[in-house]
């Protein structure tokens, strides 16, 4: 099954013409497709690691992805330069070339548990927000998170998603404006005196808590997978290694900073997601407000990737085709119902998911320990290993091995951590 390259591909970048892209508007691309709801999270996280290692832990963690993108892109480069028939618009494409069907099973089941965990993260996140916004009123938490699904449903079945480009950056509006209100916040906290530098814990003594902190930083960098259609879009595609850098130094130095004033602002009170710590008042509650309404219109943008490859496969059997479609390009409205309900099946299961996690921050350490780790460090390196072999140089050699190594390590403890600690 050839994936279409839409599959991992925001609105914005659906909307473009292959290739035609400028600096600017590719950067926005970046941004959009990197900074999600994880980045509330960050100062939960650093308050489980402390300041110190919190911030080195984000760097790390943006340098790392920033790399095993590019190694992406040389991947690409190297099968179009040995003659490839056509050229590798997915990451399962490249899994395909690389690895075989092996490889393509293998990162399309990661791309399809990443989206998953991205799309029920969205769900807690709005569920929790509303409950907080709407106090008192008799709704829970799980009563929230049911009124979504009709909603949710209904979105997921709108043919284009290019429709819902502008709820995409309406959610990224909000993020700044979330961000400057902690940081705002922070501020207040400093100059009353009630934020103490002294009193905030630099690294842990606690090292066991380190990968779970750190799964947190990883899941922060979404948007792994959008990678060859990011570089694919630009006009001039050999500066993209350098926009790049701009984008990833600038969105690591923002999260650093976010991380940093959210947990001094709010030492170990600090909640997972930190929104949830701003005072009730009506630009905070307007804020969080602004956040679910942009995350439940860009929900069916993450969970598009996961219908491609569920209907895809689906497209495989002879059965489905034979009963469901008139012919190769027409869907009978029997075919249109087979999909409908395939797509509501998939958010019901979605938003049962979200019930059954025990706390945001939890559930963004669990996936990024292991499905963001595999996705965005070992299977890069790996690729990359398989794909030039004995033409590296030895220090790239053993960059790649110790990614391999250090990935894996990482998804194993994480992992573990993540469920020793719920």
């Amino acid at each position: 099954m050839e994936q279409d390259s839409r599959s991992m591909a925001t609105p914005l970048l659906e909307s473009l013409p292959s290739r035609t892209g400028s600096k600017l508007l590719t950067m926005g691309n970046i941004i959009v497709s990197v900074v999600g709801t994880g980045v509330l999270a960050l100062p939960f996280a650093f308050r489980i690691a402390g300041w110190l290692a919190g911030s080195l832990g984000v760097a790390i963690a943006g340098l790392t992805t920033y790399y095993c993108m590019l190694l992406l892109v040389l991947c690409r480069e190297k099968l179009a330069s040995d003659g490839s028939l056509a050229e590798a618009k997915t990451y399962g494409d490249l899994g395909y070339r690389i690895l075989g069907n092996p490889g393509r099973y293998l990162t399309e089941t990661l791309v399809l548990l990443s989206q998953c965990g991205g799309a029920v993260a969205y769900m807690l996140f709005i569920g929790q927000n509303l409950q907080s916004v709407f106090q008192g009123n008799g709704f829970t938490f799980t009563s929230y998170v049911f009124l979504l699904v009709p909603i949710e449903i209904g979105l997921s079945w709108i043919g284009r998603l290019s429709a819902l480009a502008p709820y995409s950056i309406f959610a990224d509006v909000c993020n700044v404006l979330a961000m400057g209100i902690v940081v705002k916040e922070d501020i207040g906290q400093a100059v009353t005196g009630r934020a103490s530098f002294e009193q905030r814990t630099a690294i842990t003594p606690d090292i066991k808590k380190l990968p779970f902190a750190g799964g947190m930083a990883v899941f922060c960098f979404e948007g792994f997978a959008m990678t060859l259609a990011l570089e694919s879009s630009m006009q001039d595609r050999a500066k993209f290694p350098r926009l790049l850098a701009l984008a990833f130094c600038g969105i690591t130095f923002l999260y650093v900073l976010f991380g940093f004033c959210g947990y001094m602002a709010y030492g170990d009170e600090t909640r997972d997601i930190v929104t949830l710590n701003l005072p009730g008042t009506w630009t905070s509650c307007t804020v969080k407000a602004g956040l679910c309404l942009g995350l439940v219109f860009t929900f069916p943008i993450m969970v598009h990737p996961v219908n491609e490859i569920v209907e895809g496969k689906l497209e495989s059997f002879k059965w489905f085709r034979k009963y469901l479609h008139a012919d190769d390009n027409d869907s009978t409205g029997l075919g249109k119902f087979g999909t409908y309900t395939s797509r509501a099946i998939l958010v019901a299961g979605l938003a049962v998911m979200a019930l059954c996690v025990p706390a945001f921050g939890v559930f963004a350490s669990l996936v990024g320990s292991t499905v963001s780790a595999l996705i965005s460090f070992v299977l890069p390196a790996t690729f990359h290993l398989k794909l030039f072999g004995s033409s590296l140089h030895v220090w790239q050699k053993a960059l790649d091995f110790i990614l391999v190594f250090v990935g894996s390590v990482f998804a194993v403890y994480g992992t573990y951590s993540t469920i020793v600690g719920i």
